[in-house]
C-alpha cells in the first residue's frame, strides 16, 4: 500500500467513528434523558437544549389551552347552536301547517321547467323531489 493511500485511510478512519460517537452523545444529552427532572446540568446545559426544552415546555402550555378551549368553549357553542337549530326547525314547520294545500297553491311559470324528462321514476320528479314541500301538475296551465 502507498504512503498517501496510507494517508488517506488514517485521516478517514476518525470520520468514520464520529456519526456513532455523536449519536451516543445526543442520546446521553436527549432532553428526555435528563436527570433532576428536566434540568439541565453539565455538558448538557448548552444553548440548543434550553432552546429545545423551552420549545417543549411552550408545547405543552399550548396544547393545554387549546384542549381546555375545545372542551369548554367550543362543546357549550356546539350545545347552543343545535338548540336554537331545533327551535327554527319547529317554528318552521309550525308556519308550514298555516299554508294551504300543495294543490291549491300558484304554480308559477318559472317553477318546475322541464326542457326533457329525467330517465328515473315517471320523468317529472328530481331526483330531491321532496312530496312534503314539492308539487308539479303537468297538466295546469298557468
Amino acid at each position: 500500500m502507498s504512503f498517501p493511500r496510507l494517508g488517506l485511510r488514517l485521516a478517514q478512519q476518525p470520520l468514520r467513528s464520529q456519526p456513532s460517537a455523536l449519536r451516543q452523545f445526543v442520546r446521553r444529552v436527549s432532553t428526555q434523558d435528563i436527570p433532576g427532572g428536566g434540568k439541565l446540568t453539565g455538558t448538557a446545559d448548552n444553548a440548543f437544549n434550553r432552546e429545545r426544552a423551552a420549545v417543549k415546555a411552550h408545547a405543552a402550555a399550548t396544547s393545554d389551552l387549546w384542549r381546555r378551549l375545545s372542551i369548554y368553549v367550543v362543546v357549550p357553542c356546539l350545545i347552543l347552536a343545535s338548540i336554537n337549530a331545533w327551535n327554527l326547525w319547529n317554528e318552521h314547520w309550525e308556519h308550514w301547517e298555516h299554508l294551504p294545500p300543495l294543490e291549491e297553491r300558484v304554480e308559477y311559470p318559472y317553477q318546475n321547467i322541464r326542457t326533457k324528462n329525467f330517465f328515473w321514476g315517471d320523468g317529472d320528479k328530481t331526483l330531491f323531489w321532496n312530496e312534503k314541500v314539492n308539487y308539479h301538475n303537468k297538466d295546469k296551465v298557468t
